[in-house]
């Protein structure tokens, strides 16, 4: 479902919410609180209500018109279906957020939080950005329980530029290490870590790689056949970049071209549309592009992501804010 699939059929938030009542409750609406069945509908005047948050701040939010109430004589509660979701509380038009989730699944390289403020005629560059980051926060998505077959394995290093230091690759740049594992002909996974050593790039390939996988293959880097000798020994395959080689093998199978690609994408999109993002939330915008590039031809992805909206809690915007951010 593409943009114009969402402001065609999603015309009004009373669309929207009852999209979201037929995703959660498919088999009838039932009471978030208790489980109780026994509800009733309640039609309220639309406005908006403020509320205070815990630390004294005062927050404003639009009224849901139609919502239920508990029928249990000791629960009582009144609810729709965002209660207790990342929609919950928010002052935004549910149509509004429908159409940021379908940009943001359908952007290859990704769309900026200024972008979606401007698309959108969202109020202040600080909601567009928090919005951005409660969807991404719902596109971390485990995937597959263990990438098999032929797994491609790479690290890239993300981060800015020093004076009279290396830019590109593994530079003595202080700079952050991202792992790529990619299926060929399936899925991808990249991985925040520390640093590009052997036991770390161990723990991440016996974690993502099911122990049947066929082949690995990876650059000549130094740390990989230590890494991979525990539990994949005989399955590792190298290519030697430093020699200037990028495909060899019988039939061009020794290469690591389709992970180097996905890394292209995420680089493009970071540099192309984010230019500077945080070191902390730098897990978000890789899985932003991971579950991007996994379900990039899946027809359902609007509404995947859209449903684990719906069953993750909401992310308070002083928890994207409490510590000090480092940027490249």
């Amino acid at each position: 479902m593409n943009l114009i699939d969402v402001t065609e059929q999603f015309a009004t938030d009373e669309q929207c919410l009852a999209y979201l009542e037929a995703m959660r409750w498919p088999d009838g609406v039932r009471c978030p609180v208790c489980g109780n069945a026994k509800i009733s509908r309640v039609t309220r005047k639309s406005g908006t209500v403020t509320r205070k948050n815990a630390d004294g701040t005062e927050r404003t939010h639009k009224q849901r018109t139609q919502v239920y109430q508990c029928l249990e004589p000791t629960c009582k509660e009144q609810f729709s279906a965002t209660k207790g979701t990342i929609f919950n509380d928010s002052h935004l038009p549910l149509r509004k957020w429908f159409m940021a989730i379908a940009l943001v699944v359908d952007a290859k390289k990704g769309i900026s939080a200024n972008q979606l403020k401007n698309h959108l005629g969202i109020g202040s560059y600080r909601t567009a950005w928090y919005m951005a980051h409660r969807i991404r926060k719902a596109m971390e998505n485990p995937g597959p329980a263990g990438l098999f077959g032929t797994v491609e394995v790479d690290e890239t290093y993300m981060g800015g530029k020093q004076r009279g230091k290396g830019t590109r690759g593994r530079s003595t740049a202080k700079k952050d290490v991202v792992i790529g594992l990619r299926q060929r002909g399936g899925p991808v996974k990249f991985v925040h870590v520390d640093d590009a050593k052997a036991a770390t790039i161990q723990k991440v390939v016996e974690e993502h790689v099911h122990e049947d996988v066929e082949l690995i293959m990876t650059d000549d880097w130094v740390s990989y056949p230590f890494a991979l000798r525990r539990k994949f020994n005989g399955k590792h395959r190298s290519i030697n970049h430093s020699a200037g080689l990028y495909v060899t093998g019988d039939n061009g199978e020794i290469h690591t071209n389709t992970v180097e690609s996905a890394f292209s994408l995420l680089k493009r999109g970071v540099i192309g549309n984010f230019h500077a993002i945080s070191i902390k939330h730098l897990h978000r915008y890789l899985s932003e592009f991971e579950t991007r590039f996994n379900e990039r031809k899946d027809k359902d992805r609007f509404g995947k992501t859209v449903r684990r909206m719906m069953g993750i809690e909401p992310m308070p915007y002083a928890e994207l804010i409490s510590e000090p951010k480092a940027e490249f």
